[in-house]
């Protein structure tokens, strides 16, 4: 059975971060960019593909902005989507990839190192030391936490005791953890439930705006443990991670 971090501790570890947090630029409201997220005006099936018809509403933004990008690696595109209904949110990773790269198989594993895609997002418009994390690689191993950022003396600690219930769908075209031949890319759908975020009382409306990250891990080759990392918003302080929520953007949840 899964361990699950309760609401109790999520808020009380929030609390410590007012006092134990470094100090550090927070964005501000109106500087970010904005993501606008429609409604899901259909029942969704979460399975790696767009049948619905609200996909074709959704805002399109690309992964312009690369993260560590190593040697003579291929800035590989990538497009996302996000929509919303009454009861979670959908988002979709759409990836060219030569070579499809998924080794870890442990839940709460290294996925990060395997082709991926991870959603990182705190249902408060501003910026806050805390977020949530949802990290699937293209076998649909899963790393789900939660972010608590410089927590203590310049630490970031993730607590992967957050093992929350939502859906993730993936197609893809070519073979997967085989180098010897040329591949297209592949699909990830994931459906998120707001139950996922009780501890914020996130009550979704529209109008409503969380800060958020999306990034696409890019994994070439077996030996490649650090390939491409691509991001949808950029970064300014490149010697960290990608944990960053001071350079989160924005989403708003629309009425249409």
């Amino acid at each position: 059975m899964k361990k699950r971090i309760s609401a109790a501790v999520i808020l009380f570890l929030m609390m410590c971060l007012t006092v134990t947090a470094q100090t550090a630029t927070k964005i501000v409201i109106g500087q970010q960019p904005l993501y606008n997220v429609h409604r899901a005006k259909e029942a969704m099936t979460i399975d790696g593909k767009m049948d619905e018809s609200g996909w074709k509403n959704a805002e399109i933004r690309s992964f312009d902005n690369f993260f560590r990008l190593r040697g003579n690696l291929e800035k590989q595109n990538t497009k996302f989507r996000i929509l919303w209904d009454d009861e979670k949110i959908y988002v979709f990773y759409e990836c060219e990839d030569s070579s499809l790269m998924a080794r870890e198989t442990r839940h709460d594993g290294a996925t990060h190192v395997d082709d991926c895609a991870e959603f990182f997002c705190v249902p408060v418009a501003d910026s806050a030391y805390i977020h949530f994390g949802f990290e699937v690689n293209i076998s649909k191993t899963a790393f789900d936490f939660v972010v608590l950022w410089k927590y203590l003396n310049g630490r970031t600690l993730f607590i992967n005791g957050y093992n929350p219930e939502y859906e993730v769908g993936v197609t893809y075209e070519g073979t997967v953890n085989n180098e010897s031949d040329k591949d297209k890319g592949w699909k990830m759908e994931m459906a998120i439930p707001f139950s996922c975020f009780n501890q914020f009382n996130a009550r979704v409306k529209p109008g409503t705006k969380w800060a958020f990250q999306a990034v696409r891990q890019d994994r070439n080759m077996e030996s490649d443990r650090f390939r491409s990392t691509s991001i949808l918003f950029p970064l300014y302080d490149l010697k960290q991670d990608v944990h960053q929520p001071c350079h989160f953007g924005l989403l708003e949840f629309l009425a249409d």
